[in-house]
């Protein structure tokens, strides 16, 4: 039989099906994504609507630049000189009612825009950063919070004075009841005198001050007892809602961080954060102001249906811990997320959270009564989501629209001013981060309606309540409207294809592709593109969204070793349409199929995109529906893509690292190898803002952490395990595998190395240590799961 040249037989494979896709090696995968070409970031219309800026990574370097190009038609894509950024908008822009004129933050100052002929006048040039920018009620003036302290510019007059200056400190003219003062008084007239004299000074002194329109307003003092979380100024100037919070509450015990490599070349340690639990947040309160009189009233919270009733009370007796006393405890947002006044300032939006994460309120308030009414609660037996809770005022000052989950997915609703409530969306698909015309006839939003996996821009007839894609781009990330909302501007992207822009018309109509950031080097490859299946679930109902990367052909009659990636957050969406966050694993999945494995990405139960059934199907059980999500996953593998059930591995980062630990150790006769990337392995270690939503606090829920945390099933562990972990890790602390670790020594098991990287935190940034983790994770499939 006549042989072939080596090189013969390669370069007859690469043309087979098989190897349809371009090779790629490890060191491409794993090095500076610069290679891949820097995406488009921050990107903004300008103030005509006829050029499109944004901001762009240089390459090899982590500065940014400006870049300018034809809204309508692209092109070439020019370089803002430094010489011209005075002149520029910015993406933080705030529109007037007949958007005739905006407001622009820009590098923590402010400037006005007169969209009639470009003039741009610059109100601020200060240290302090704005905040809460708003127009006021007639829109003579701007008015934004620097801190606490909320300040006006008046256009007509160019003046920039203070509106309200709220301080936590006891009035230094106030005195407390005291008998001996009293009686100093009664006895000595001339301290009578002087007291009386000091008085009338300062009551003449005020009332100047309130009559005269230059003088700045006196100081509101809410007393010493109290911090400020945030304040919202009333557009008319009335009044300002003070949201508060305890002056010295309990912090918790904070973790410490050694890093051994450093510049000194000694030994440093830092703070970082407090385990869940340890640090629930402090309950908030909310005062009204009447800014004309300084009176201060604290509206009461017991109007908020539910709050006065523990959902915890039978866990909390279970463990013989005291029943919760008085109100359960709220938090009202901050930096504004939690208050949002109508334009007149005639009303006020208060949206109120749960600290025990089971309810989310909405409430208006009635400003001569100071009194919360309550219109909207939202409740779950789980944890009401910390995304999708949009709302606000339409411009006619009286109808409140918000995003609720209450039929299971997020979806948008209004309530006018009698009370009546219309959902404008439905369907099981999810609607999130809405714009309204200034008529408030239309509502865009991002839908997914037509898969789970395709995100675009929907628009919605607010009268007639009818939904409809108007873009057709299938992985739009994001999208602001133009000036004159005739245009969208949109960032979207692909499997292979980093975020770019392009614009439509807001009515829907052809996209017009302005960038194309990818570098040669990069376009030159011929990827695996990644299959949208759906696996049968034997436990959730619903089907599993998937992403499957394998040969164009399989061989007929062959067995190939399957490895499962897992996606970090949790409650996070891999199995888009998009550019993946996971760019570098998409990388290695070509590189490991291209040695002969089929690869599986599922967006397991607790992923985003799919609802509440399925973001809640893991309360009190982390770990257990995704691992039989993954375990329907090889099944599906060994019957449709020729899966080897022998030879099974298994690898993820962060949450990712989590589930693998949990594979290995709950599953250990399915999956024979284990890549865990910066795992939790005990939650008890992991944050209060995260963990507490899914397993409620250690003292309250003491089994569910137990049930979830892999340290309690090390035990079991029979296959080969990688763990890996930067030793810097501010987000899952080295110290969860370094625990791991110690129990698997201790119960002498084989097969197991941990690796660890001095320099990198919980997302690795350097090409060493991304090429270092990935050989080592190459080679564990290699050595475990081939023949």
């Amino acid at each position: 039989m006549m042989r072939l040249p080596a090189l013969a037989i390669l370069a007859a494979l690469l043309a087979s099906p098989v190897f349809a896709a371009t090779p790629v090696t490890l060191d491409e995968a794993m090095a500076n994504p610069d290679w891949i070409g820097t995406p488009v970031e921050a990107a903004w219309w300008s103030w005509d609507g006829k050029q499109v800026f944004y901001k762009q990574k240089r390459t090899g370097s982590p500065l940014r630049d400006t870049w300018h190009l034809d809204a309508a038609r692209g092109g070439r894509a020019a370089q803002v000189a430094d010489a011209d950024l005075a002149k520029l908008d910015s993406p933080e822009t705030l529109y007037n009612r007949a958007r005739t004129r905006a407001v622009i933050v820009r590098n923590g100052d402010l400037f006005e825009r007169d969209l009639k002929n470009g003039a741009l006048v610059q109100i601020t040039r200060s240290q302090g950063a704005v905040q809460a920018v708003q127009y006021s009620a007639d829109e003579r003036s701007v008015q934004f919070r620097i801190g606490d302290d909320w300040f006006g510019w008046d256009r007509n007059e160019r003046v920039l004075a203070p509106l309200a200056l709220a301080r936590a400190a006891k009035d230094p003219n106030a005195q407390e009841p005291d008998a001996l003062r009293d009686m100093q008084l009664r006895l000595s007239t001339i301290l009578k005198r002087q007291k009386d004299e000091r008085d009338a000074t300062r009551a003449q002194a005020e009332q100047e001050r309130r009559a005269d329109p230059t003088r700045a307003p006196a100081p509101i003092y809410l007393g010493d007892k109290i911090a400020i979380v945030n304040t919202a100024l009333s557009p008319d100037g009335r009044w300002l809602l003070v949201v508060t919070g305890p002056k010295d509450a309990p912090k918790g015990r904070v973790g410490k961080m050694p890093r051994y490599v450093t510049e000194s070349g000694y030994e440093e340690f830092s703070d970082e954060r407090t385990r869940v639990g340890r640090n629930p947040p402090a309950g908030q309160g909310l005062k009204l102001v009447n800014l004309a009189t300084h009176e201060v009233q604290d509206l009461a919270l017991d109007v908020l249906p539910g709050i006065a009733t523990d959902p915890l009370a039978q866990l909390r007796a279970a463990h013989t811990l005291d029943p919760l006393k008085g109100l359960r405890p709220v938090t009202i947002g901050s930096e504004g997320e939690g208050i949002v006044w109508s334009q007149d300032g005639g009303d006020a939006a208060v949206q109120l959270r749960a600290v025990d994460n089971k309810d989310r309120w909405i409430a208006t308030v009635d400003l001569p009564h100071a009194a919360l009414e309550p219109v909207h609660r939202l409740t779950e037996e789980a944890w009401v989501n910390y995304d999708n809770n949009d709302f606000g005022w339409l411009p006619d000052g009286t109808t409140l629209w918000y995003l609720s989950e209450e039929t299971g997915y997020s979806h948008l609703y209004v309530r006018d001013a009698s009370g009546r409530t219309r959902a404008l969306t439905q369907g099981a698909w999810e609607a999130t981060d809405v714009a309204w015309s200034a008529d408030g006839r239309t509502a865009w939003l991002m839908c997914n309606r037509k898969a789970p996996h395709t995100y675009e821009v929907c628009a919605v007839d607010a009268a007639a309540g009818v939904t409809r894609e108007v873009s057709s781009l299938a992985g739009v990330q994001d999208f602001r409207l133009s000036p004159d909302q005739k245009k969208l501007l949109v960032h979207y992207s692909g499997p292979y294809l980093p975020a770019q822009l392009a614009t439509l018309p807001a009515s829907g109509g052809d996209a017009v592709r302005l960038t194309d950031t990818r570098t040669p080097e990069f376009k030159a490859h011929e990827w695996i593109q990644p299959q949208f299946v759906t696996v049968p679930s034997t436990h959730g109902g619903a089907p599993i969204w998937a992403k499957l990367y394998r040969p164009a052909q399989l061989e007929p009659g062959k067995k190939y070793p399957v490895v499962m990636f897992v996606h970090g957050a949790g409650y996070l969406q891999n199995v888009t349409q998009r550019y993946t966050p996971y760019f570098r694993e998409q990388m290695f999945h070509n590189l490991l199929v291209q040695n002969g494995y089929v690869v599986l990405d599922m967006d397991y139960r607790a992923s985003k995109g799919y609802g509440v059934k399925w973001r809640t199907a893991i309360y009190r059980q982390m770990g257990h529906p995704e691992l039989d999500d993954y375990l329907d996953g090889v099944n599906w593998m060994v019957a449709n893509e020729q899966g080897d059930p022998a030879r099974v591995g298994i690898y993820g980062g962060s949450y990712g690292g989590f589930m693998t630990l949990m594979g290995m150790l709950r599953a250990p006769d399915v999956f024979k190898a284990g890549a865990a990337l910066r795992p939790v392995s005990d939650w008890t270690s992991y944050n209060h803002e995260y963990t507490s939503n899914i397993l409620n606090t250690p003292d309250v829920d003491p089994e569910a952490y137990k049930v979830s945390s892999p340290i309690e099933y090390a035990q079991n562990l029979k296959g080969h395990l990688l763990i890996a972990h930067g030793m810097v890790d501010d987000n899952v602390f080295f110290q969860d595998s370094v625990r791991m670790a110690e129990r698997l020594i201790e119960l002498k098991k084989d097969h197991w190395e941990l690796a660890p990287y001095p320099l990198e935190k919980h997302s690795f940034v350097q090409p060493e240590s991304w090429y270092d983790e990935y050989r080592r994770i190459f080679q564990l499939f290699e050595n475990t799961l081939k023949p």
